[in-house]
């Protein structure tokens, strides 16, 4: 998948061991929307992830934009809310982070990322993906483009000794929609 966004031809691709440190400063840059990791908590989360995807300019492969952490059903993975939504579904992907770098937020590389996601779900089998935005503390355009692609709130919960309270949110993979830019 190779769209034009912002004037600058963008793809997909698999995360590489390679690109672990710009994750992690990509992800480090984004707390509080996410929760912070180290190396180790990071590449253990890649090790037992189902699939996690990188997009990049074509000119430059090997730098990420953004990234995208994707956990199947049944997965050994101690995530509140991974664990929330294993008790609710038997068949999903979830998304355990989505991520994109400050300066190229509101260019498509978000919506870009998802069509991967739900590209994913569809060769899984399943129809489902699930993901959560944090309300507190508040995130709201994370949640407003998630409202764009077709996501609906199915339940909140509060985690990390009550200091985090997420929005559990729920697309049908064939009620998607491409989110247009900020």
């Amino acid at each position: 998948m190779t769209p034009e966004l912002a004037d600058r031809p963008m793809s997909l691709r698999r995360v590489r061991d390679t690109d672990t440190h710009q994750l992690l400063a990509l992800n480090s840059a984004a707390v509080p929307a996410v929760n912070d990791l180290d190396v180790a908590e990071l590449t253990a989360i890649l090790g037992s992830s189902h699939n996690a995807l990188a997009v990049v300019a074509d000119t430059e492969p090997e730098t990420v934009l953004g990234f995208a952490i994707l956990f199947a059903a049944g997965a050994d993975y101690a995530s509140e809310n991974y664990t929330w939504f294993s008790a609710r579904a038997a068949q999903f992907l979830y998304v355990d982070r989505i991520v994109v770098a400050a300066g190229q937020r509101g260019q498509g590389l978000g919506a870009l990322i998802y069509s991967g996601i739900f590209d994913a779900a569809r060769a899984l089998g399943t129809e489902t993906v699930f993901c959560e935005v944090n309300l507190r503390p508040a995130n709201p355009e994370s949640l407003a483009f998630h409202k764009r692609l077709g996501f609906t709130e199915v339940g909140r919960q509060s985690t990390k000794n009550d200091t985090v309270v997420v929005s559990l949110l729920s697309a049908s993979v064939s009620d998607t929609r491409s989110a247009p830019p900020e």
